[in-house]
């Protein structure tokens, strides 16, 4: 298991909308369609060419796992595209920690002061993870960063670092 930066790879960005196609519309009957998602399409451009970045988990060149930074402002960025597949989650790999500690030590040497993110409201098992991170939740006036996320009854939170 390595987790790397994305790097331009029509093998990998299929991969990586398999794999959020699952996480959202199978696993969780979101009904998201990638054109609601067009930054999946843009990645360089969208996350690492502003000065954030997009990382992929890979397992025997297979991507298992995603997560990203997208700067708002010198002080805010954006945790997105967090997803793995269930056997990746929990012991024994942990890659949903893998992948948060890649991210957190990226935002910490970038000097961000708060990641904002957003997530449905009826993913409880994300809630606890970010809530065991530290985060709070907040409402939409507390959010005061302006990106675009496909809003399905989302819940937001805030990490002050």
């Amino acid at each position: 298991m390595k987790i790397i930066s994305f790097e331009e790879n029509p093998h990998y960005l299929a991969q990586i909308v398999g794999l959020i196609d699952f996480c959202q519309n199978k696993e969780a009957h979101l009904e998201i369609k990638m054109a609601e998602q067009d930054d999946l399409f843009q990645i360089k451009a969208y996350y690492q060419d502003k000065g954030g970045n997009f990382w992929i988990a890979l397992d025997n060149n297979d991507v298992v796992g995603t997560i990203a930074l997208l700067p708002i402002d010198a002080q805010t960025a954006v945790l997105k595209k967090f997803f793995t597949y269930p056997k990746y989650r929990g012991q024994p790999v942990h890659l949903g920690g893998q992948l948060y500690e890649t991210f957190i030590t990226f935002a910490k040497q970038h000097d961000y002061e708060r990641i904002v993110l957003d997530t449905p409201e009826g993913e409880t098992r994300s809630h606890y993870f970010y809530e065991k991170q530290g985060f709070v939740q907040i409402t939409k006036d507390q959010l005061a960063a302006d990106y675009v996320y496909p809003d399905r009854n989302s819940r937001l939170y805030q990490l002050t670092l």
